[in-house]
């Protein structure tokens, strides 16, 4: 990469025969920093929706370009490491053809599967094979180092946001199934749309589709088990949203330069919103890390509850506001603390609040693969993780 030398590397995760590349952009690109929240966006995991590929590979060459030339640039460098992989599924974009405006040729991976149906569900069981691609990436999200990401789409002009499935417990009566952090996604979602060129214009494509604002919730939308951005959400803490950049799927290559400009302030002013919200620390009174503990907010209970990593950080997303903070160290004790959060998107730098424990250790207990809801016939149970267990989500991959 031409453009990379001081700031990026390149690693890949190997698929049937092509390279899942990822450049990681930062001032500690090779790995990662305590106090530097990690970002990602995805491109083409639908072969033939190429126009995501073309923006990612096009905001490389922008960020690298204007840092210690656009302040704001240098600045969002400084405090963020950006993952950006341009191809999930380079085995279907060999196939896909320009022009082909319909999601046929290319969609799929070389064995013919939805990548976007093929993720773990947390409502009901997902019987599809994972597959090589999948698998790269389920391993790169469980590293458990993702606070923010989307994944870029084409094949219609709308941010989407989770979740895409759902049941009684999340449904509400507008047929929006909602999680925890509905506000926060709606947030996310509508920064994108509102700083896109015509996105916010509620522009319809011609499957006549019409998104308010130029946002969905993805069940209203329509309903997909195993998706990639429920499964960020779900097991790997990590917020994610869709978001379809063209009503059709390959467009001609000569309006890229079109598709960018629509774009650009839209993918910047995205990944500022990983400085929404709080971070911090939770340590021992000897100044050591805790890892697994698990650290969310009062009334906002994960499914899969959110834990420290192995440096003891956390980073929650939320809206400015009054939150009351909960650390538990699952066997042993719990803290709470109080926090008025500011908008910390806009100085690119998140409220920051550390626990301190006395003592204590945790041991790991995974996330179950199985679903996390279950409904089972003529009556309707919930199965859902409290902050008494703690939730670590590990997968093993031999390739």
């Amino acid at each position: 990469c031409v453009f990379c030398s001081d700031l990026s590397f390149v690693v890949s995760g190997e698929t049937q025969g092509r390279d899942l590349w990822v450049l990681a952009l930062g001032r500690s690109p090779t790995q990662h920093k305590i106090g530097i929240p990690e970002f990602k966006y995805v491109g083409n995991m639908h072969g033939n929706e190429a126009i995501g590929r073309e923006l990612l590979l096009h905001l490389i060459k922008y960020l690298v370009e204007s840092d210690q030339h656009d302040p704001v640039i240098t600045k969002l460098i400084n405090h963020t490491r950006i993952h950006i992989m341009p191809s999930m599924n380079p085995d279907g974009f060999e196939t896909s053809v320009m022009l082909q405006c319909a999601p046929t040729i290319g969609r799929y991976n070389a064995n013919r599967k939805d990548l976007n149906r093929n993720f773990p569900d947390h409502f009901t069981t997902n019987n599809q094979i994972i597959q090589p691609e999948t698998k790269a990436v389920m391993n790169w999200i469980n590293t458990g180092m993702f606070v923010l990401s989307a994944n870029l789409h084409g094949g219609a002009l709308v941010a989407s946001y989770p979740f895409d499935n759902g049941n009684r417990v999340t449904i509400d009566a507008n047929g929006v199934s909602k999680t925890v952090d509905n506000d926060v996604f709606v947030h996310l979602a509508s920064t994108y749309a509102n700083n896109h060129r015509t996105m916010h214009k509620e522009i319809v494509c011609d499957d006549m589709n019409y998104f308010k604002d130029g946002i969905t919730n993805g069940y209203h939308w329509y309903i997909v088990k195993g998706s990639m951005q429920d499964y960020n959400y779900v097991w790997g803490q990590c917020f994610d949203i869709t978001l379809e950049l063209s009503c059709c799927h390959y467009p001609s290559e000569d309006k890229i330069q079109d598709f960018w400009d629509d774009n650009k302030i839209a993918l910047i002013e995205y990944i500022k919103q990983i400085h929404l919200g709080v971070k911090g620390r939770v340590l021992n009174q000897k100044n050591k890390p805790i890892a697994n503990v698990i650290v969310e907010v009062q009334g906002r209970t994960h499914i899969c509850p959110y834990v420290t990593n192995k440096n003891g950080e956390y980073y929650l997303l939320l809206l400015p506001g009054v939150y009351i903070l909960n650390a538990t160290l699952p066997g042993f004790m719990s803290l709470q603390q109080k926090v008025v959060l500011p908008n910390g998107a806009e100085k690119l730098s998140a409220y920051e609040f550390d626990f301190i424990f006395s003592m204590g250790s945790t041991s790991k207990k995974p996330c179950p693969l199985k679903p996390l809801y279950s409904n089972s016939v003529g009556t309707f149970t919930v199965s859902v993780y409290f902050p008494i267990f703690v939730c670590v989500c590990i997968y093993i991959y031999i390739y």
